[in-house]
């Protein structure tokens, strides 16, 4: 396979100068009840029931054709009230420090999140979702259309969350992976 030399990685990567940077567009905006981390649920199926909408900019709108055809869809956001990550730390529902990678904690070296969330209703540029666990105003990067064929995996093991899954219905974000807010 042939390397990609510095001029066309560049290209590829959006005219990026730092070959370590990638730049996104934000594409609309996440809206639910949480205005803060601090309470919001740490999975979708945690926020059962959870009403929101997503708020698509003018200039993505077209891109929502067909989206009412499918139940679930994925959206993939950025933490914008992560602090600074670690390589290791102490996930929302258990004692002790795991690598990052191993956990799905907001404060990530990219702060990239996903939640999987029922659509309920496509309006003009708003989509009516359920099962929010997301905070109020995050900036949405990309929405895929859930498919269970394509995303659902038979797994034999989930690592140190074997014994700790049974507390994601209480579990809540405590703040620990946020920037401190000043009002």
């Amino acid at each position: 396979m042939e390397r990609l030399n510095s001029k066309s990685h560049k290209t590829l990567l959006g005219q990026c100068e730092d070959m370590n940077e990638i730049r996104y567009k934000q594409i609309g905006l996440i809206h639910s009840p949480y205005k803060e981390p601090n309470g919001t649920p740490i999975q979708p199926t945690a926020a059962k029931g959870v009403e929101g909408n997503v708020e698509m900019f003018s200039e993505y709108v077209e891109g929502l054709k067909d989206i009412d055809g499918f139940s679930h869809i994925i959206l993939i956001y950025h933490f914008h009230l992560s602090k600074k990550s670690s390589l290791q730390v102490k996930p929302y529902v258990d004692d002790n420090r795991h690598g990052i990678f191993a956990t799905r904690a907001p404060s990530r070296p990219n702060p990239i999140g996903m939640s999987i969330v029922r659509l309920t209703e496509v309006e003009g540029n708003t989509l009516h979702i359920q099962d929010v666990d997301i905070v109020d105003e995050t900036p949405l990067l990309d929405i895929k259309p859930y498919v269970p064929k394509f995303d659902v995996r038979k797994v034999k093991k989930i690592g140190w969350l074997e014994k700790n899954v049974r507390k994601l219905p209480t579990a809540k974000d405590d703040g620990r992976f946020a920037k401190k807010l000043e009002w």
